[in-house]
């Protein structure tokens, strides 16, 4: 978003940092960095549609945000029907300037263990295939006015395999590469494709993680970072920024020398949780 644009959607009379009028979907609101995101975006005036599988903690958070006219919306993201119908609700309310896709599930997984089989499908169909269901809807009338936003939650995890997590490994990397397909979709449109790819951030998901986890970041801090980059319009962005320099270095690394460091780390739990 250019400078112009920018301040043209702030009120002649907001305080500076504030954007009052702007409409935001997020998925994964129940907990996590999607809730998290919800009151960033609350705090700055923004109206909300809030989407969990969670009534009450959808409903516990809604309660506690400033302003008025927000939505929530308990369903499954792997509902299609269900999703697309709150993404027409919340459309027929009024434009909307930006789409958070962070719902997303993590759990260790083995391919030779059957019973994990499940477990991958689940994974994959909620971290890729629902992302692109639920930024579906909002395509076609983002690109008649020319503007809005679409951000995709990713993760460090997809920058290279980790052992007794190929699901999530897979479906992060599969984030990356479909959010930059989309982007270079949608050049020239007036609507843009972020990705954010989070490190370690404090949140449910990784307090059940059985291992050491460097610049681990507090959520609210998180939420703050990915809504400046999103504003600033940028096309990807590993949040916090040293985990950034990380994810260049394990790409340069070697195969041979990368396997032999991975093998020996600690694995995630299987049948893990959601965000």
């Amino acid at each position: 978003m250019t400078r112009s644009s920018k301040a043209a959607l702030l009120e002649p009379d907001a305080a500076p940092g504030s954007l009052p009028g702007r409409r935001v979907f997020i998925t994964g609101a129940s907990s996590g960095i999607g809730a998290a995101l919800a009151r960033r975006y609350a705090a700055l005036g923004c109206e909300l549609g809030l989407v969990g599988r969670r009534l009450d903690a959808l409903q516990d958070l809604c309660g506690s945000l400033p302003g008025q006219g927000h939505r929530v919306y308990a369903l499954d993201v792997r509902d299609r029907t269900a999703l697309q119908a709150a993404a027409r609700d919340f459309l027929a309310a009024g434009p909307v300037d930006l789409v958070i896709a962070s719902a997303g599930i993590s759990a260790g997984t083995l391919t030779d263990e059957p019973e994990d089989h499940a477990v991958f499908e689940a994974i994959l169909d909620t971290n890729v295939l629902a992302m692109m269901a639920t930024f579906s809807p909002f395509i076609a009338p983002m690109r008649e006015r020319g503007r809005g936003t679409l951000a995709g939650i990713g993760s460090v995890a997809g920058v290279r395999g980790l052992p007794g997590a190929g699901a999530y490994s897979a479906s992060k990397a599969a984030v990356r590469a479909y959010c930059e397909s989309l982007r270079v979709e949608l050049y020239g449109t007036g609507v843009r494709v972020v990705t954010l790819a989070p490190g370690f951030i404090a949140t449910p998901m990784t307090a059940r993680n059985p291992y050491r986890m460097p610049f681990l970041m507090p959520v609210e801090r998180f939420a703050e970072k990915a809504q400046q980059a999103i504003d600033a319009g940028a096309s990807y962005r590993v949040i916090p920024w040293p985990m950034a320099w990380v994810a260049r270095l394990l790409r340069l690394v070697p195969d041979a020398l990368y396997d032999r460091a991975a093998a020996r780390r600690k694995r995630k739990p299987r049948m893990g949780g959601d965000a």
